[in-house]
């Protein structure tokens, strides 16, 4: 056993070592040679490990994705040869390969059209087909956010060795940004051809580079370590996304997930303590209270700075006794306009002193769509309403 696992070390290292050979412009074909003799005895783990180990070295995401894509290519006889425990077509893991194939299917059909764009660039029709068809592409994005909402979640719990996914994280938003560039390209009046044949060839490159990595990597390494027993639930949870083309038939044979409950509220999406549901309440930057279908007040946050005075006397206090002469009506409008389905929501503005405050009512129904009463939550929003632009960096 340690010989074998002294061999996969040190082929996940020669993975590591001629990847960054790669970044750093050695060269390629003495590098080739160089590491040759592993090849052949790769396997997808040892992939997964040695990517874990070059995003460990904190090298930038741009060059750690070239890097990562020409280790690939070196080793795409071994990996698209490799024989995995076949996937159950029904499976969460096989409703994401029937979408593979439909991505597929999809893509060969643009191939015509990309040869007639390039030959008519003028021509409106295949413009406006092109349009149409990579806009309808925008939908496979689902299938990436299913695997980022769902998927990976489940790895990195399993996994030690799991940050290969950011780098499948950082190809997905490249896609998506792509596609949708592609589409604003097509749009123009006077669209680029060089332009579109860029982002066309990046589009097509990175998403069958995910496919290959996922059914070559992912999914047969997902096979042979994780028990089909730790996706339960994972179709459900899919089918509120929606996948993008082939949907499952069936969900509800799946059990779901069990959830320690030690000291724990369930709360279908997750369990936490009374400790922990306080804390997440009063750390929200809003003050909230919350009346029951009685018009009795059974909640109300602690968040640091209250807008509006509250204390625990008003527990059990009906709605309208704690509300002055004067508004209370308004109040009594809202409850019964919620009660009876007529409305679901209304809001308030109002200035105190500097402070500029929203005050909104939400009905509160159950599954059923029966009455269970309302929120009240109010918000200081001065400094929100001063937001300009975009922030996308930390500060310092």
């Amino acid at each position: 056993m340690s010989e074998f696992t002294n061999h996969k070390n040190a082929r996940v290292q020669s993975l590591i070592d001629l990847t960054v050979g790669m970044i750093e412009g050695g060269n390629g074909a003495a590098l080739y040679k160089k590491y040759e003799p592993i090849y052949a005895t790769i396997v997808p783990h040892d992939v997964i490990a040695a990517v874990d180990g070059l995003v460990l070295r904190g090298i930038p995401m741009d060059k750690l994705k070239v890097g990562v894509g020409k280790m690939l290519n070196i080793l795409y006889k071994q990996l698209n040869e490799y024989k995995g425990i076949d996937i159950p077509a029904n499976s969460f893991i096989g409703y994401l390969v029937q979408n593979n194939s439909q991505m597929d299917e999809r893509l060969k059909a643009f191939r015509p059209l990309l040869k007639e764009i390039n030959a008519a660039p003028h021509d409106k029709a295949v413009k406006a087909t092109l349009e149409k068809q990579f806009t309808e592409m925008l939908i496979f994005e689902k299938h990436y956010t299913i695997k980022e909402n769902i998927l990976f979640p489940i790895l990195e719990k399993q996994w030690p060795d799991y940050r290969c996914l950011q780098i499948m994280w950082s190809l997905h938003d490249d896609i998506r940004r792509n596609l949708k560039a592609i589409v604003a390209e097509l749009q123009k009046p006077e669209f680029s051809l060089v332009e579109f044949n860029i982002l066309s060839g990046d589009i097509f490159f990175d998403m069958y580079a995910i496919k290959f990595r996922e059914e070559k990597i992912l999914f047969p390494m997902i096979m042979e370590s994780i028990p089909m027993e730790e996706f339960a639930g994972c179709l459900a949870d899919a089918a509120e996304i929606g996948f993008p083309y082939v949907q499952p038939t069936a969900t509800t044979t799946e059990t779901a997930t069990k959830i320690a409950m030690d000291n724990k509220v369930d709360l279908h999406t997750g369990a936490l303590t009374p400790e922990q549901i306080r804390l997440v309440f009063n750390h929200l930057p809003v003050d909230i209270t919350y009346v029951d279908e009685n018009d009795q007040v059974q909640f109300f946050s602690t968040p640091p700075h209250r807008i509006f005075t509250r204390t625990k006397a008003i527990i059990g206090r009906e709605v309208k006794n704690c509300h002055p002469p004067q508004s209370v009506h308004v109040v009594e409008k809202i409850v019964e306009s919620f009660r009876s389905g007529a409305r679901s929501s209304e809001s308030f503005w109002i200035h105190m002193g500097p402070k500029f405050i929203l005050i909104q009512y939400f009905a509160v129904r159950d599954e059923q769509g029966v009455y269970r009463g309302v929120v009240e939550v109010s918000q200081e929003i001065s400094e929100i309403q001063r937001l300009e632009g975009d922030k996308r960096l930390l500060d310092e």
